[in-house]
């Protein structure tokens, strides 16, 4: 199923569709502030098993984060970080980072693998905050990749849905999507390491 949003005002009609199918354990394709993501609820395993089937991984090798609404539910999946690493977080996002935080026990639960990292996104995209918005748990997501030579990611939407549509459940269209992905910023050590430069510029 192909939904077209509205990127300035998504309309909710369609935003309860995607978030009935995302509740019911659906995989689902959406856009965010930098290129588009595949992922599903953190609360349904059987569902993050299909999103590393689909991505062509076994879960304790697949490069998975979470997407998350805000920061309000942070100590759920993260060890307690220092204050000024918060500070940093909070201005960025939401924004085009992706924050690499010491992981708590939940998440070894949740990804199936023992990891001790976890990746934290907050995307500034209105569509991603509509159904963020009304989702009780955070989305477990990984990019959407290119075969390309020249492109890494998959940019149009008619184009990421006929390679994806007989893998997932339902994909918003949020219009073409970005080829440039986020900053991937390493606060598991005292001192903040850019992992990948990508579109976020970091102000520390």
């Amino acid at each position: 199923m192909l939904l077209s949003l509205n990127t300035a005002n998504p309309q909710q009609r369609l935003i309860n569709m995607a978030v009935e199918i995302v509740n019911k354990g659906g995989v689902i394709i959406f856009p965010t502030d930098s290129v588009y993501a595949l992922g599903c609820s953190a609360n349904n395993n059987k569902a993050i098993e299909r999103v590393c089937r689909i991505l062509g991984k076994k879960p304790e090798k697949a490069n998975l984060s979470l997407i998350c609404k805000d920061l309000s539910n942070l100590s759920e999946y993260t060890t307690p970080i220092n204050t000024s690493t918060f500070k940093i977080m909070r201005r960025a996002l939401p924004g085009p980072f992706t924050f690499v935080l010491k992981a708590n026990s939940s998440v070894p639960k949740i990804f199936k693998a023992n990891k001790k990292t976890v990746g934290i996104r907050v995307p500034d995209n209105t569509i991603c905050q509509a159904l963020l918005g009304q989702l009780e748990f955070p989305l477990v997501s990984a990019s959407v990749h290119s075969e390309d030579e020249i492109l890494d990611y998959i940019t149009e939407p008619d184009d990421i849905y006929d390679k994806y549509k007989k893998l997932i459940d339902v994909m918003l269209d949020g219009g073409v999507g970005d080829n440039q992905p986020s900053t991937v910023v390493d606060f598991t050590d005292v001192v903040p390491t850019i992992m990948r430069q990508g579109k976020g510029v970091l102000e520390v």
